[in-house]
């Protein structure tokens, strides 16, 4: 049993699909105040962040304690949630047609042992129909997703090749947590 700190519904349902038994709760943390030189280094900076809040409110000796984040990079960029549907438009040309690299880091901490994971799934994408965009900017899935993408949803029909796990992509990899547990 693992306590999963994050209120990611997707992370909570990649668990249960990989059969991995679970809690979860987690704690705030505030990623807006980070300065970092690369993707793989921001994602390193947040999920490091989240982990020292959630040890400080639970601590790991109950359960098992997983954090993650993911970010989502394209043409450079590191891409954000969108704050809005300009934003989220946006953010989502700048992968229509091009690489665009998802990055998720996990710490799982357990009495016997503690993981730390960064893992990277690339996505080409075929151009985005501008009417399939809109109607998804429309239905606000795109909310609360790192670079508003969602792999297994708007995104999938564009998909030209993938190299990585689609966990990855979908914010935990399950792929390598299940190696160590």
């Amino acid at each position: 049993m693992l306590r999963l700190a994050s209120a990611s519904e997707t992370r909570a349902m990649l668990l249960k699909e990989a059969g991995i038994a679970f809690i979860q709760e987690s704690v705030d943390f505030d990623e807006e105040g980070i300065v970092a030189s690369s993707p793989k280094n921001f994602v390193y900076q947040a999920t490091m962040g989240k982990y020292e809040a959630n040890l400080k409110a639970f601590g790991f000796e109950e359960y098992a304690l997983l954090v993650a984040d993911t970010v989502v990079t394209s043409q450079n960029q590191i891409l954000r949630k969108a704050k809005c549907v300009d934003d989220a438009r946006n953010i989502l040309m700048t992968q229509s047609g091009n690489i665009t690299s998802i990055i998720t880091c996990f710490i799982y901490h357990a009495k016997d042992k503690k993981i730390v994971d960064i893992s990277q799934t690339d996505y080409l994408f075929d151009p985005f129909d501008q009417d399939d965009l809109e109607n998804y900017l429309e239905s606000g899935e795109w909310r609360g997703k790192a670079g508003a993408c969602m792999v297994e949803g708007f995104c999938k029909p564009y998909i030209k090749e993938v190299r990585g796990y689609e966990s990855t992509a979908m914010g935990l990899s399950v792929e390598v947590l299940k190696r160590f547990m």
